[in-house]
């Protein structure tokens, strides 16, 4: 069992940066794919970021170019590095592990963008 939980959402306004963080307690293996999951008011949950247990990453065409997904310097965590931030970004993130047949969400970070 692993259970996640998500730090760093907040606050920012548009042209900002943020890093969510997600840590895992009972460890987060190489082998895992690990994702980050955004869900804005009245929208459907729809996937951002993804490292794949082969170790590829893949991106939403909205956030190609200014949102990075990658494994944290703690060995239970890994991250998503947030530039450019637009309004449209506004939402509810979610940490994701998945470990073979099994999947693994955290609680959520609130992300506003807003002036």
């Amino acid at each position: 069992q692993v259970h996640l939980v998500e730090s760093g959402g907040g606050l920012v306004q548009p042209g900002g940066s943020l890093r969510l963080s997600c840590a895992g307690s009972g460890g987060i293996f190489s082998s895992d794919s690990r994702a980050w999951y955004r869900q804005a008011p009245e929208k459907e949950r729809e996937l951002v970021a993804i490292i794949t247990n082969g170790g590829n990453t893949n991106y939403a065409d909205s956030v190609k170019g200014r949102f990075t997904i990658g494994r944290g310097s703690a060995q239970n965590t890994f991250y998503l590095q947030m530039n450019n931030l637009k309004p449209e970004d506004t939402a509810v993130y979610y940490c994701y592990l998945r470990r073979g047949p099994l999947t693994f969400w955290g609680e959520g970070a609130l992300v506003i963008v807003s002036s």
